[in-house]
């Protein structure tokens, strides 16, 4: 499926601050589930851009700003083909006491991934986990977490910076997507699984809206689970999908504050910020043919 992805961060202030160096995690790395086929890049005011890869192996852009302006616009522009995601072929056992085989390399990698990084001071993640885990209801673990985040705690868009601490989730029983996916993320590394956080996109193909539960025109956020003999597989524990096309992966991180589509700093009077808008387009295209 060929894709046309439009995502549009506009800032507004109240006079003309300096911008400091802006980091831009939006533009995804090719592999074999996507591929870019064009992609540009319009900033106001105007950036000089310096490429790199972070230590996750994302593409990361530095932008750095020489003029002061009341508004930083950053446009992305792709045109992606999605194939189809790596499939959960194998579930494991529904108990808290299974723990996933990994090889020792595959271990020395991804102990980062398996290590908590958040705390639970009163025992109410595990409480939550092992509850759930409990429940007679058959099925593999992972599965049961995701649809258990699904069914039990509302949904709710967060336009503020930050993630919610699971321990939060559990309080408010509800979240925004990037909260219900760290939730899920700091549940499954407890069971010894590794997990990473995503951020990309979700879209509905035609006669599908509605469909899913995250707001679509929106950024989005998931997770990675690695799956002894599957590898990475997606899962999207706000709109209980698994390895499925209609996520559009661009960073993936140990942390969300890694993985944040657009961070930077400003200079200007305190409270010169009074706008942020976020817009997500993508339109499905017919016959498309890439530039050689």
């Amino acid at each position: 499926m060929d894709l046309h992805l439009r995502h549009v961060t506009r800032y507004h202030y109240s006079q003309p601050v300096m911008f400091g160096p802006h980091k831009l995690m939006i533009r995804p790395r090719d592999s074999f589930d996507l591929r870019i086929l064009e992609t540009e890049l319009d900033i106001f005011p105007a950036a000089a851009l310096a490429w790199s890869h972070d230590v996750y192996g994302n593409p990361v852009a530095l932008a750095t700003f020489a003029d002061a302006a009341d508004r930083l616009e950053i446009t992305s522009s792709l045109v992606l083909r999605r194939y189809g995601s790596a499939l959960f072929r194998k579930p494991g056992p529904a108990t808290a006491a299974f723990v996933p085989h990994y090889s020792d390399g595959e271990r020395i990698v991804l102990q980062p991934f398996i290590t908590p990084a958040s705390a639970d001071a009163d025992g109410a993640l595990a409480a939550w986990l092992a509850g759930v885990l409990q429940d007679p209801v058959g099925g593999d673990s992972l599965s049961r977490l995701a649809e258990a985040i699904h069914a039990g705690f509302g949904y709710s868009v967060r336009y503020e910076e930050g993630t919610q601490a699971p321990s939060q989730t559990l309080a408010l029983g509800a979240g925004s997507c990037r909260d219900l996916a760290w939730l899920f993320i700091e549940a499954v590394r407890r069971l010894g699984y590794a997990a990473r956080f995503v951020t990309g996109y979700l879209h509905n193909a035609t006669g599908e809206a509605g469909s899913n539960r995250a707001a679509v025109g929106l950024t989005h956020a998931w997770a990675e689970v690695f799956v002894p003999g599957d590898g990475w597989v997606e899962f999207d524990p706000t709109n209980a999908l698994v390895a499925d096309p209609h996520l559009i992966r661009v960073a993936v991180a140990r942390v969300p504050t890694d993985a944040s589509p657009v961070s930077g700093s400003f200079t200007g009077p305190f409270g010169a910020q009074i706008g942020l808008w976020v817009g997500v387009e993508i339109t499905p295209i017919q016959g498309f043919a890439a530039v050689a």
